[in-house]
């Protein structure tokens, strides 16, 4: 039996290419938690967990996050069967509930081990792939109008991306409403503009931005009311025909059940971090599916290894009708994997080694550390 070794966390800061403007925070820099985990073959796994500017947007942070890994969640997985993903997630819930980016970083090193040990993708031990190749979109988050829109063609001249997904919400809403209509019509029939309110509204203000945004050629509203108000969204959902998304509020498969049980969303994110990982995520999108709830695969803006766990999952299913956002590696100044994720035609596509199939490059990894890494546990002999 391949047990569970060692465990090594770091915390990366990796500045970004701009400021990127949400409607909680402005972020300059990203900062990720790795993971490292050594099997008692010899084999390693690795994993990650970040999320979005802090405590501005969740309960867990990079701190928190590498804190739960190292002081409750490592010390319960040494020695535990490393080919036995199922225990290891029952475990880690028992040991600490919620921190689901921090079960998630650990998952995710489990699925690549254990792939590894069989020659084998990730996406293989999921069922197989049924695309080789997903649409991505770039989110336009400057600030700026112009910025924005020049920042746009050149995404559509070089056939990077050609879906636009605006971060609103630090404005109010006829001015968001403005900069969104400004970019649409820029943008035209070469591309399709979606928005992101992260919460920022009240019912009131959806209603009018939602029915302005509608007219201004927007196809996609992502998470205009705060997380609790599932009725709300309900209510914008059944009022508009413009896609209503559920994120935040999808915290796993219980708040997607719920969701879908209300009519509150047309489609749903689904983030492997935010659902506490591959396993989990894939029963939100179950729920989803069932529902006939549209899917869509979500960022938390990661870096490349999460980027590629996501992808080996959303490769496996047949229909991802709003396509992705996995462009959390490309709004870095730098990339921390041997070979890069690729990104061309508009698409993002799905990496081919063993694994989650990418590879860190040691060197970047030091470059960025933010202590040089410390081991959370280390088994004796």
């Amino acid at each position: 039996m391949v047990t569970i070794d060692k465990i090594t966390t770091r915390i990366l800061d990796i500045p970004t290419i701009r400021g990127h403007v949400l409607s909680v925070t402005t972020m300059l820099s990203q900062a990720l938690v790795l993971v490292e985990m050594r099997f008692s073959d010899g084999s390693v796994g690795i994993g990650e967990g970040t999320t979005i500017g802090g405590l501005n947007y969740c309960a867990e942070s990079p701190e928190s996050i590498r804190s739960a890994i190292d002081t409750y969640l490592a010390p319960a997985l040494i020695g535990l069967d490393a080919d036995n993903l199922n225990a290891a997630r029952v475990l880690m819930e028992k040991v600490a509930k919620g921190n689901p980016i921090a079960h998630c970083a650990l998952e995710m090193a489990l699925w690549d081990g254990f792939a590894r040990r069989r020659d084998m993708a990730v996406h293989e031990m999921l069922g197989g792939a049924q695309h080789k190749a997903l649409p991505c979109a770039w989110t336009l988050a400057s600030g700026n109008s112009e910025m924005d829109i020049a920042e746009a063609e050149e995404m559509l001249a070089t056939r990077r991306h050609r879906i636009f997904k605006l971060k609103i919400g630090k404005r109010d809403v006829a001015g968001d409403v403005a900069h969104v209509a400004a970019i649409a019509r820029a943008v035209g029939d070469r591309g399709e503009v979606r928005v992101d309110v992260n919460q920022a509204w009240s019912l009131q203000d959806a209603r009018y931005g939602c029915r302005a945004l509608q007219e201004a050629g927007v196809t996609l509203i992502e998470q205009p009311l705060r997380m609790t108000d599932v009725e709300g969204m309900a209510k914008l959902t059944e009022g508009f025909e413009v896609a209503i998304m559920a994120d935040e509020v999808l915290q796993g498969p219980l708040d997607a059940m719920r969701v879908a049980r209300a009519g509150a969303a047309d489609v749903f994110a689904i983030k492997i971090g935010q659902s506490g990982g591959l396993l989990r995520a894939s029963e939100v999108m179950s729920i989803a599916q069932a529902a006939g709830i549209a899917l869509y695969g979500g960022t938390m803006l990661e870096a490349g290894v999460s980027t590629a766990a996501a992808m080996q999952l959303f490769s496996t299913v047949e229909q991802m009708r709003w396509g992705t956002e996995l462009f959390g590696p490309l709004l870095l100044t730098d990339e921390i994997l041997q070979t890069p994720i690729e990104y061309k035609d508009f698409m993002i596509h799905l990496p081919q080694g063993k694994g989650l199939g990418v590879d860190l490059d040691p060197e970047q990894v030091a470059k960025y550390d933010r202590d040089n890494g410390r081991t959370a546990l280390r088994v004796s002999g």
